[in-house]
């Protein structure tokens, strides 16, 4: 994603801590708390313009929602359409990177993570940073409650087996795969601004639910 740069972004992330957390490491294991209810946390990874999460959250009130994006000028956009949604109180975002998710989320502070649309990282040699590497999925684990899911929606077939041969090898449990999500469009699918843009264009959207299995000792 190509990231115009916002120079009033700082600004604005310093002036709506109701909405972009400044201190998210401070309730590492508290975030029940942070929400003020015993509701389940899904994080979405990846953010970009806030699209996802804050229709989810709308969707969902009764489950709590954190988008995590690393670039202030994106996730600024994010807040804007979590305003226009009337600021709902279970979602909040984070600018933060979500390689370093163990500084603010520790064992069963997650019920789910979502990765929508993460950079395909085609040639081999980067194939560590990609979102669905083992590396990644051990730190999902870490977070997430046992048996913890993760849904994936991309629009590229190679990151998509990708994804399943990682996740497969990892142990993980495919509970649904579809690579064409929008010929049976769930009624519950909440679209992202690329979901969107590559549907229009008549390209298919590939989506799978994954499940973390209890290691027996």
């Amino acid at each position: 994603m190509r990231v115009r740069n916002k120079p009033w972004a700082g600004d604005f992330i310093q002036s709506h801590p109701e909405i972009i957390e400044p201190n998210p490491e401070s309730h590492k294991g508290k975030w029940k708390a942070f929400f003020g209810n015993d509701n389940p946390l899904h994080i979405e990874v990846g953010s970009g313009k806030g699209q996802f999460i804050t229709g989810m959250a709308l969707q969902n009130p009764n489950i709590n929602y954190i988008g995590i994006e690393l670039f202030d000028s994106v996730i600024v956009t994010a807040a804007e359409k979590v305003i226009e949604a009337g600021t709902p109180k279970n979602v909040r975002l984070l600018c933060v990177n979500g390689a370093d998710l163990e500084k603010y989320f520790a064992k069963n502070d997650v019920d789910r993570l979502y990765l929508n649309f993460s950079d395909p990282w085609p040639k081999s040699r980067h194939a560590k940073r990609r979102l669905t590497h083992e590396n990644f999925l051990k730190l999902y684990e870490a977070i997430l409650i046992d048996n913890g899911e993760v849904h994936f929606k991309t629009d590229n077939r190679g990151l998509f087996e990708f994804s399943l041969v990682s996740m497969s090898h990892y142990g993980m449990k495919l509970n649904y795969v579809s690579l064409d999500l929008h010929v049976e469009m769930p009624e519950d699918n909440v679209m992202t601004e690329y979901e969107e843009k590559f549907s229009s264009k008549g390209q298919p959207i590939y989506r799978l639910e994954s499940q973390f299995q209890t290691k027996k000792d």
